[in-house]
Parts: C-alpha cells; sequence; structure tokens
C-alpha cells in the first residue's frame, strides 16, 4: 500500500523550465498519482512526477494529461485546490508526528505553501520572503476562467531550497540514505469533471489530503 521513490541526486542542475523530457531529468524515474479517493471518477487525468535532488535544493516537476482545466486562484497562499491543481505533502525526516508541509501549486503557478503537526493544527505560512527563494516554471496562464475544455498537457517545475525549511520544522536533510515521508496528489475540486488523486493510497472513503499516517516514503540515493 506505501508506495516508496527513490530520489537520484542530480547530475546537473535542472533549469527550471518544465522540460519534462530534458536530458538533466532523463536521471529520475516518474511516479504516478492514479489512485482516487471516493468514488472513481469520470475524469482521471494521466499526472506524473519526478524528482531530484542536489547540496541546495530539491528538484520537483509534475506533469498531467488534462482535458478539463480551471486557474482561478489570484495570489500567493490563496487556495487552490478548487483549480487544476498539484500537491506535493511531505515530512522532511522519517517522523510524521513532527508535521508535514504542503505544497499545492495550480496549473498557473498559484502556490499554497504551509506546515502543520494535522490538519488547522498548529498551522505556520510559509512567509513571502521564504518563499521568493523558490524558482516555479508554470506551462498555462495565471488565470483560465472559464474553464477549458480541451486536451491540454500543462507541467509545473519548482525548486524548494533546504536552507529555510529548518525554520518551520524538523529536517534530515538529504543525502545518501536519508529517507522523508511523502505523498503526491493531483485535483480539481471546483471543475465539471472534480477528482481527488494520489501516489500513495489513502484509504478513506471521504477525500482528505491531509492524512500523513499514508505517507510513501521518498529514500534519497
Amino acid at each position: 500500500m506505501y508506495k516508496t521513490y527513490e530520489v537520484r541526486k542530480a547530475l546537473l542542475k535542472p533549469e527550471i523550465k518544465g522540460l519534462w523530457d530534458g536530458s538533466v531529468w532523463k536521471n529520475a524515474a516518474p511516479l504516478r498519482i492514479n489512485n482516487y479517493m471516493a468514488a472513481e471518477p469520470e475524469h482521471k487525468p494521466d499526472t506524473q512526477a519526478k524528482l531530484l535532488y542536489d547540496e541546495d535544493f530539491l528538484y520537483v516537476i509534475f506533469k498531467v494529461e488534462d482535458n478539463y482545466i480551471l486557474a482561478t486562484a489570484e495570489k500567493y497562499q490563496d487556495s487552490v485546490c478548487q483549480d487544476s491543481c498539484v500537491e506535493f505533502f511531505f515530512t522532511p525526516c522519517q517522523d510524521i508526528k513532527t508535521g508535514y508541509f504542503n505544497i499545492e501549486i495550480n496549473c498557473g503557478g498559484t502556490t499554497l505553501f504551509r506546515h502543520q503537526l494535522s490538519q488547522g493544527v498548529s498551522e505556520n505560512k510559509v512567509t513571502e520572503e521564504d518563499f521568493s527563494e523558490m524558482q516555479i516554471s508554470h506551462s498555462e496562464d495565471k488565470i483560465i476562467i472559464p474553464q477549458r475544455n480541451t486536451p491540454t498537457t500543462w507541467t509545473v517545475e519548482y525548486k524548494l531550497p533546504f536552507n529555510f525549511l529548518s525554520k518551520y520544522a524538523r529536517i534530515d536533510k538529504p543525502k545518501a540514505g536519508v529517507k522523508w515521508r511523502a505523498n503526491f496528489y493531483k485535483c480539481a475540486e471546483a471543475t465539471s469533471k472534480p477528482h481527488w488523486l494520489t501516489w500513495s493510497v489513502v484509504d478513506k472513503p471521504k477525500p482528505d489530503f491531509h492524512l500523513p499516517e499514508f505517507f510513501g516514503t521518498l529514500e534519497f540515493l
């Protein structure tokens, strides 16, 4: 049930241009976000992610093959889960009792980034100053209203600096042998084809991504 993903060290630094098939990312195996919560949705966009790391950053890229795309959130820390959205929840060590970060980014690049012990408990928003140290690439326009109903492959890519994570939580800095707990999600709650997809299975009937007990494992090589 609980999956493991091996995070390889980057041979070269990704350019953060959304180049899913670029030479830098060929060293990273893709993971698939293809489990679902609640009833099986009518639309399950093919969603994949890859990760790499180096001394300073964790690199994350998502690719989504979608048919119904919406982006309404306008500013940092707005709720983006209603939009066409990809999410990365992670505990930067193996002890989920220390809480987790949730990075939620819609197809237009608008981001929500927080740390909490559990949903709504000791919630701490990552500051705009810290957030500014990230670099995000997104393939779609910031705002897509009304919903676009045409086949589209969209990407989100970013680099996550390790240096500010320790302000919010315990972090075991990645190196060979280090393990984190994590899950990856795809959602689009306010579209005409809502869905809640997960990488590691979440065994609950009601959609809820804030369940670290179902996180899989990231193993750094």
